[in-house]
């Protein structure tokens, strides 16, 4: 035995046997997989087995000692993957893609959030890699110089293939075409493990990046009809009300609806926005069954979904990813239907998100960012400009737009860490020992006072009138690593349905001429928004290929679609694969056949906006005979 330990063999062997067994220890500690039964539990526990004997089998054809050095390169390499997926998780819920690591740009602003998520406990996944180290500086002197006859390693390679395919063909016994009907990363990871999902992902990145080059305006068809058989009238009262309205579009950054009406201690949280919903005199309608409907890209994904109505890719962010795309945005519908200017305010840079670049092919005419802003220290916290200085700062800017504009309006300030000034902290943290959970409600009130702040600078303007003003939350706030906090918070166990429920994010509206306003209870999406601004303008939005339907129109279609191919309705909902009737929350055991066909509708919704994208098939088409294709040369951002 002793023989065996101290040679190359016996060290390949302990060193797969350390990947597997981390592997699994970090499956069960740092992700929430849904394991539903013992075979999951099974291919969860079998399959780093497939992936240590390839990636490290690879390892075997070296010569003498360098299999050993090639052995710990291999491993560390493969640890630093999974670590890196472990940090994401934390706050993502999700699992790094290759087009998410092409986001190289945003990294700088990202410090202070990673700091936060990385763990004390962490110390523990270096244990192993040190004791390997120790073990073959101990051991490789009793190493033969010589290379492993190539039966051996070609052995192992063909081990873990064979390995490999006993695990798919498992996994496809419990999820029948795995690969094929997918959006769900948690499932490739769950099925198949961590490596095989970068495989997967980077055969997934190749075939998208070739789509473009495939592409035609033939596959526009299926598309154009899907979208036009949607298509909802608008409601008559409605249309065209606030033709030549300035629009003022407020992003709230990470803001759920739960925050609203939510009491910490006593005390409100967000006391400004909650008069917003409950006092008519506002006129603001709002939405409390509104959900957003982002993916990795999460702000980026809200941008890009509340501008085209289109879905965020399954992975990484259009906005990196597809920031050349021919786009048929709202910026340069109204600036074409109607002579509006187009703006976007926010206190971070250009670069971040790609912005400077795919705001050109919005047809975006001012981008003012941080370069027109003060970032002094005392002003800036997290990812870049506080709220407060951002809306004043703003104001001057705002008021010198010619009218009628389109002004967005980014929020950074409730953002993930949640860091906030003691100076500017009205209202004490929760007290659940979960820090970024605790800090949350803080930045929500500092959000809300800015809010307010900004609302009588508007009114003091003469702007707040004559303007369409919405407010939106981008998408969570709190993942579902925190459930045991919000479970605090809220009085009851996070489920997967309850999860899924606070998905919701607010969406408020003022429309000039519309009075009342009032609690919507209508089940929708950020994909509705752009289709609904448009009838409100007067403009005809059937031209489009949009994949939302107008809020106010009585033929809405209130389902709402989230990116991962799972739904909700106001009578039932799917969730992680499990039906649910949504007003009782009891599991529908055996589905209906309406339900199962609403999941194949979001699906074939899914497949088709992921088309255009990555087909950029909107260069193909011409909505209507006054269309004028966006030319970016014509943009410039910068002072």
């Amino acid at each position: 035995m002793r023989k065996f330990l101290t040679s190359k063999s016996g060290f390949f062997s302990v060193i797969v046997l350390c990947f597997w067994i981390k592997t699994y220890i970090i499956y069960q500690v740092e992700f929430d997989l849904g394991v539903q039964n013992i075979l999951q539990q099974f291919l969860l526990f079998f399959n780093p087995l497939n992936s240590a004997l390839i990636f490290l089998g690879v390892a075997l054809f070296a010569k003498g000692r360098k299999a050993g050095v090639w052995l710990l390169t291999i491993y560390t390499t493969l640890n630093a993957l999974l670590y890196a997926n472990v940090v994401f998780y934390r706050f993502n819920s999700d699992f790094i893609t290759i087009p998410t690591l092409t986001q190289t740009s945003n990294f700088t602003s990202l410090g202070g959030s990673i700091a936060d998520l990385v763990a004390w406990h962490d110390l523990f996944y270096l244990i192993d890699l040190i004791l390997l180290v120790a073990f073959f500086v101990l051991t490789k002197a009793h190493w033969s110089t010589e290379r492993l006859p190539i039966k051996k390693p070609l052995l192992v390679l063909a081990s873990g293939a064979i390995l490999f395919t006993v695990n798919l063909g498992l996994a496809e016994i419990d999820r029948p075409q795995l690969l094929k009907r997918t959006f769900d990363r948690n499932y490739i990871v769950k099925y198949l493990g961590a490596y095989n999902f970068m495989i997967y992902d980077a055969v997934q990145s190749f075939n998208s990046s070739k789509q473009r080059v495939l592409a035609s305006s033939d596959d526009l068809t299926e598309v154009e009809n899907y979208t036009k058989s949607k298509y909802a009238e608008p409601n008559p009262d409605y249309f065209g009300v606030a033709a030549g309205k300035n629009i003022i579009k407020i992003h709230l950054e990470s803001f759920q609806s739960f925050l609203i009406d939510y009491k910490l201690n006593g005390e409100e949280v967000t006391p400004f926005i909650n008069s917003l919903v409950h006092d008519s005199e506002q006129n603001f309608t709002y939405f409390d069954n509104f959900f957003h409907q982002t993916e990795q890209g999460k702000t980026a994904d809200a941008e890009l979904i509340m501008d085209n109505s289109l879905y965020g890719l399954p992975q990484g962010s259009a906005f990196v990813t597809k920031g050349n795309n021919t786009y048929q945005a709202l910026p340069a519908i109204l600036q074409q239907q109607q002579g509006y200017t187009n703006a976007v305010f926010h206190g971070d840079y250009k670069s971040f998100w790609n912005r400077d670049e795919i705001y050109k092919q919005f047809g975006i005419d001012e981008f003012y960012d941080a370069s027109y802003y003060d970032m002094d220290d005392d002003k800036v916290i997290g990812y870049g400009l506080k709220d407060k200085p951002f809306f004043a700062e703003s104001m001057p800017y705002l008021e010198s737009l010619p009218q009628p504009f389109y002004a967005h309006m980014i929020t950074l300030t409730h953002h993930h860490p949640y860091l906030i000034d003691d100076e500017d902290a009205t209202i004490g943290p929760a007290t659940t020992g979960d820090a970024s959970v605790d800090r949350y409600f803080q930045t929500a009130r500092y959000l809300d006072e800015s809010l307010e702040q900004f609302f009588n600078d508007l009114k003091a303007s003469g702007l707040y009138d004559d303007s369409v003003i919405f407010l939106y939350g981008d998408h969570y706030g709190v993942s579902t690593n925190h459930n045991r906090a919000m479970s605090e918070l809220l009085g009851e166990e996070v489920t997967k349905l309850k999860s899924a429920e606070l998905q919701r994010v607010p969406f408020l509206i003022k429309i000039p001429g519309i009075e009342g306003g009032g609690i919507n209870h209508e089940y929708a999406g950020q994909m509705d928004v752009v289709p609904t601004l448009l009838h409100l303008l007067g403009i005809e939005a059937r031209d489009y290929i949009q994949f939302g339907t107008d809020l106010f129109s009585e033929e809405h279609q209130d389902f709402v679609p989230f990116r991962n191919g799972d739904f909700m309705t106001e009578r039932f909902s799917r969730v992680d694969g499990v039906y649910y009737d949504t007003q009782t929350k009891e599991v529908i055991e055996e589905p209906t056949e309406e339900m199962e066909e609403l999941r194949e509708n979001v699906m074939q919704e899914l497949e088709l906006s992921d088309r255009v994208l990555y087909g950029d098939l909107l260069r193909f088409y011409t909505p209507n005979q006054n269309w004028t294709p966006v030319d970016p040369k014509n943009y410039r951002y910068g002072q």
